[in-house]
């Protein structure tokens, strides 16, 4: 029996409407089925791509979720800080009473936000680092080496591990 040697067509791998080899048996319909696999691999490739950057924008979404809730939350606690900074040793029974009902308030939120996941950004004497603080004033102080954080103005926290508030803070020069 002898085999026959098939030629293969010079234009298979190319999307064309004719055959230019006219060397195979190449038509219009085995052209167009090629044509239909092609694009139904490129539509398969990006329904993959779809459904990957879509479960990673949810995964996203869905980690961070009560992030804005927290900012305001964060806002309160700023609001108690304050309030119990004051000095309750010249202070009334009564202001004294309402201090440490403040302080049991606080320590409530802080509690709250720790489980939460939400933690303070300690930059204080530390060199300066602009993604997780913003530079509002800068002053020198020669006993302190330059670039370093002098003063924490208003702290900054971390919601897991994305900066929600960026600390404000004095630095060296």
């Amino acid at each position: 029996m002898e085999k026959t040697k098939t030629k293969k067509c010079k234009c298979e791998d190319n999307s064309k409407k004719e055959c230019e080899c006219k060397e195979c048996h190449c038509d219009e319909k085995d052209i167009k089925i090629k044509e239909t696999e092609d694009k139904l691999l490129r539509l398969q490739a990006e329904f993959m791509n779809y459904q990957n950057r879509r479960e990673k924008e949810l995964e996203a979404m869905f980690k961070y979720e009560g992030e804005n809730i927290i900012k305001e939350i964060l806002k309160v606690v700023d609001n108690f800080e304050r309030a119990i900074s004051m000095d309750d040793d010249d202070l009334s029974d009564e202001v004294s009473k309402f201090l440490s009902g403040f302080k049991m308030i606080y320590t409530s939120l802080v509690n709250m936000l720790s489980e939460l996941e939400v933690t303070e950004i300690e930059v204080d004497g530390k060199e300066f680092d602009p993604t997780i603080a913003e530079a509002v004033l800068v002053e020198e102080d020669k006993t302190k080496p330059a670039n370093v954080v002098l003063e924490v103005l208003q702290k900054g926290y971390k919601y897991k591990d994305k900066v929600i508030r960026p600390a404000m803070v004095k630095v060296n020069k």
